[in-house]
C-alpha cells in the first residue's frame, strides 16, 4: 500500500511522539495568536470557546495525514480544503494565500524546533523531507507559491515572521482564553515552553521571555522521557480531561473515513454536504 509519508520518514517519528507533538502544539498556539489572519479562526466562534480542543483537532488532522495511505491522506486534505472553502463562502471573502502558507510553515518550523529541542539536531536531508511533506499537503490544497526546497522555505519563513505577525485584540483575547482553560500554573508552564520553542520575534511580541528557567527541567525531561515520570510531566501541561488524548499521541492514529474538519457556522452551506458525507 502506497503511503503519503514514507514509513521510514523523520516526519512519522516527529508526529508519532507525544513529547514533540506537545511542543509543536505550544509553539503553534503562540504564533497562531499573532498571525494577522487570526480573525479567520475567530469567525466560527469555536476557537475562543475551546482553544485547546481546537488545537488538538488541528494536531489530529496533521497526524492522520502523516500516517494515512496516499488515498486516505489525499481524501482528508481535500475535505479540509472544501471546509475552508465553505467558511470563505459563508464570510464572503477568501482566506489570503499567505495565511494558508503561514499555517503550513508553522507545521514545518515547529516540527523541526521541537524535535531538535527534545531529541537531536536534524540533518539537512531530514529538514528537506519535512519541508517536502508539508508542501505536498499545501499543493494538494491548491496553495500557490510554495517553496521547492528547505532553503527557499527558510527565506519565505523569515519574510513571514517579519511581515505577517501582529499583536492584536484577538491575540490578547486568545491568551485570556488559554489562561481561563488552563489555570494559572499550567498557563505559566505553557508560556515557559513557548519561550523555549518560539523564535525571538514571537517571544518579543508576546512578552514570553526566553524560557531560561525551564531549560534545566528540559534536560531532566529528556533524561526521563522513557519513564512513567515523563507521562506525569506531560499530563501536567494540560488539564486532566486531555490525558487520554496525550497518550494517544504516542500511537498510530486509527483510520477514519474523514479527517476531523474545521468547525463551520451553522448556517454555512457546507454543513449539508458534510452531514451527507458522514452518513
Amino acid at each position: 500500500m502506497e503511503t503519503f509519508v514514507a514509513q521510514s520518514s523523520i516526519v512519522r517519528r516527529i508526529w508519532g511522539t507525544s513529547d514533540t507533538v506537545l511542543f509543536i502544539f505550544a509553539g503553534a498556539a503562540a504564533e497562531f495568536a499573532l498571525n494577522k489572519a487570526v480573525d479567520w479562526l475567530y469567525f466560527t466562534g469555536r476557537l475562543p470557546a475551546d482553544p485547546l480542543g481546537r488545537l488538538f483537532s488541528t494536531v489530529d488532522y496533521a497526524r492522520r495525514i502523516v500516517f494515512a495511505d496516499r488515498a486516505g491522506a489525499e481524501k482528508a486534505i481535500d475535505t479540509i480544503a472544501a471546509i475552508h472553502g465553505a467558511v470563505e463562502a459563508s464570510r464572503g471573502q477568501r482566506i489570503p494565500d499567505w495565511a494558508y502558507r503561514d499555517v503550513l510553515y508553522l507545521l514545518i518550523a515547529y516540527s523541526i524546533r521541537a524535535f531538535e529541542l527534545l531529541e537531536r539536531p536534524l540533518t539537512l536531508a531530514e529538514c528537506e523531507e519535512i519541508t517536502d511533506v508539508f508542501c505536498r499537503v499545501g499543493r494538494r490544497m491548491g496553495i500557490p507559491e510554495l517553496p521547492a526546497s528547505y532553503a527557499a522555505w527558510q527565506a519565505d519563513r523569515a519574510r513571514h515572521l517579519a511581515h505577517d505577525l501582529m499583536l492584536s485584540a484577538c491575540s490578547t483575547d486568545l491568551y485570556k482564553q488559554y489562561l481561563k482553560h488552563l489555570g494559572g500554573p499550567r498557563y505559566a508552564l505553557l508560556r515557559g515552553v513557548q519561550g523555549v520553542v518560539c523564535p525571538p520575534t514571537v517571544r518579543r511580541q508576546l512578552g514570553l521571555g526566553s524560557g531560561a528557567w525551564l531549560r534545566p527541567a528540559l534536560s531532566f525531561y529528556r533524561a526521563t522521557k522513557g519513564l512513567a515520570l515523563s507521562q506525569w510531566l506531560k499530563n501536567a501541561l494540560l488539564p486532566a480531561e486531555y490525558a487520554a488524548r496525550i497518550r494517544a499521541l504516542d500511537e498510530v492514529p486509527a483510520a477514519r473515513p474523514e479527517a476531523p474538519g474545521l468547525p463551520v457556522p451553522a448556517g454555512c452551506p457546507y454543513t449539508r454536504f458534510r452531514a451527507a458525507f458522514q452518513r
